[in-house]
């Protein structure tokens, strides 16, 4: 065993004797399929802590010839799979971590240079029984072991795009780096498997990437690696039994992730959440944010207050609760090229603080989690009216509960002044402010817009989660210049109550209105009981 050859499996060996485990080695059979394939080049882009190490080292104490790993993965899923024996410690595992690289370098050419250095190192070592054509170019020194022990390697690179974040504009060493990975994986025999992990997808230049021979597996595209992405519902169910916490406080933190993958037979939807955020909360039997402090707030102020025309008012529609259409078509992958509001929010997207809906070209603000960034991140810049608005939903909130019609008009004329910035001229613009106004809801709720009620639609419905069930239900019926009791009339009418199926007690049907001549919100509020 080396340190970068066939490396110890010490890093999976930690990940199963954590108390939290989580079995991901069903990733380990796709991977197999795709040995000595075509599709044999892999590039997983996924947000920081969800397990992309965890993968790196998992894959690596498997296919390494070094030790027999079987006792680690006797009895986890893989272990049930025809492909298991048959690929256990079969390869020469080459893992690396550029960042460490990066790290004790200065320059491009020095980083590449040391990496080649240690790798090798390693390999010369290894196989020192091998004449070697030229001990100095790791490439002909991997030619020559394939063509002696003919064991292809499996080349495991981990935090593969930190250059293209740390060295944001620096063009030449980017290309460089490319160039060099190029170099060493493309076209070569010896390569089984190459699996690399980042954040970012794959480098754009001109008409096609400089690794074009790799399969992309990002946060707006993850193929049928969906399921390895994070914690599945599934899993998160499970956790919450055994740790004795409530899932639908798990849901409203962490999950918003949804994550499909396109197949031939049909499309499979799977709600993804933080892995990160998920063994924190059980740990510490409490939810937080715990994602959210491994990188400060400043990382996404950055991004959502630059001058790209739209993207304030997408930001502020998505903190109430809205998505925002984007074409993520002419993302350059990179974190300084940005021609629009979409390359904005297509690497917020690849950065975890926003979900695409690949079916309907959308994103939002996955969770209450990460809300709490955004609003963190506004909190220090010039967006006043949001924030302000965003304070002042507390007491909106509570002139809900206690039925104060006239302070919840009053309230919501004011977010109305504060978010200014939307354009007010229909019902769409009214549902956003009355969200944005409500923003300290979602606290107690599940907030749906636009609930199918079966003869109609509710245009929002507050449910209370089980931990709140103390506090009321609410329907909202908005209208834009008609009236609020007739926005009430038609609740009851078409008896959106009914779509509420399995919740019971008190009730708020509330009907709001925008005058326009009087530049004025109406409300009026009635207070049922619903028993079945």
């Amino acid at each position: 065993m080396g340190i970068y050859l066939n490396p110890s499996s010490i890093g999976f060996k930690r990940s199963l004797n954590s108390e939290i485990y989580v079995d991901k080695t069903g990733l380990i059979e796709k991977t197999n399929a795709l040995l000595d394939t075509e599709q044999k080049f892999i590039c997983v882009s996924r947000p920081r802590r969800f397990g992309k190490s965890m993968a790196v080292n998992m894959l690596s104490a498997y296919y390494a010839c070094g030790e027999d790993s079987s006792a680690l993965f006797d009895g986890l899923t893989i272990s049930h799979t025809v492909s298991y024996r048959q690929h256990l410690n079969q390869y020469n595992v080459i893992k690396v971590n550029m960042q460490d690289f990066l790290s004790m370098t200065h320059s491009m050419d020095e980083m590449l240079t040391m990496l080649q250095k240690y790798l090798s190192f390693d390999l010369l070592e290894q196989f020192e029984h091998i004449r070697f054509r030229d001990e100095n170019n790791l490439i002909q020194i991997m030619k020559d072991i394939y063509a002696k022990t003919n064991r292809s390697f499996i080349i495991l690179v981990d935090e593969w795009d930190c250059l293209f974040r740390e060295y944001q504009h620096d063009t030449a060493a980017q290309k460089q780096y490319l160039d060099f990975l190029r170099s060493w994986l493309k076209d070569k025999d010896y390569v089984a498997l190459a699996y690399m992990t980042g954040i970012l997808p794959i480098k754009k230049y001109g008409t096609h990437s400089a690794l074009n021979m790799f399969t992309e597996y990002s946060m707006t595209d993850p193929g049928e690696l969906a399921p390895f992405f994070g914690f599945t519902e599934q899993e998160v169910q499970l956790l919450c039994e055994k740790y004795d916490m409530n899932f639908d406080e798990a849901r409203a933190w962490y999950d918003g992730y949804e994550l499909i993958s396109h197949r031939r037979t049909g499309d499979i939807h799977y709600a993804m959440y933080s892995p990160k955020s998920v063994v924190e909360a059980m740990l510490r039997h409490k939810f937080g944010t715990y994602w959210n402090q491994t990188e400060t707030y400043e990382a996404l102020k950055v991004y959502i207050q630059m001058d790209m025309d739209g993207l304030k008012d997408a930001v502020v529609e998505m903190l109430a609760g809205a998505s925002v259409r984007i074409n993520t078509g002419t993302f350059a992958n990179d974190m300084t090229t940005f021609a629009t509001k979409d390359d904005v929010l297509t690497l917020l997207v690849h950065l975890g603080y926003l979900t695409y809906d690949s079916e309907n070209e959308t994103v939002t603000i996955p969770n209450k989690e990460v809300s709490r960034e955004y609003v963190n991140a506004i909190s220090t810049m010039d967006w006043h009216g949001v924030i302000q608005s965003v304070q002042a939903s507390r007491e909106l909130l509570s002139a809900l509960w206690a039925g104060d019609a006239d302070a919840v008009a009053k309230g919501i004329d004011r977010a109305h002044e504060d978010i200014s910035i939307l354009q007010y001229n229909n019902e769409n613009a009214l549902s956003c402010t009355i969200n944005l106004a409500f923003y300290f809801a979602r606290e107690y709720y599940t907030i749906v817009r636009e609930l199918p009620t079966g003869k109609g639609v509710a245009d929002i419905c507050f449910i209370p989660r089980k931990l709140h069930l103390d506090k009321p239900a609410a329907i909202i019926e908005l209208k834009w210049d008609k009236s609020a009791t007739g926005a009430l009339a038609q609740i009851k009418e078409k008896h959106y109550t009914a779509a509420l199926h399995d919740y019971t007690g008190d009730l708020l049907l509330v009907g709001i209105n925008y005058n326009k001549d009087t530049k004025k919100h109406e409300c009026v509020i009635e207070k049922v009981q619903k028993t079945s």
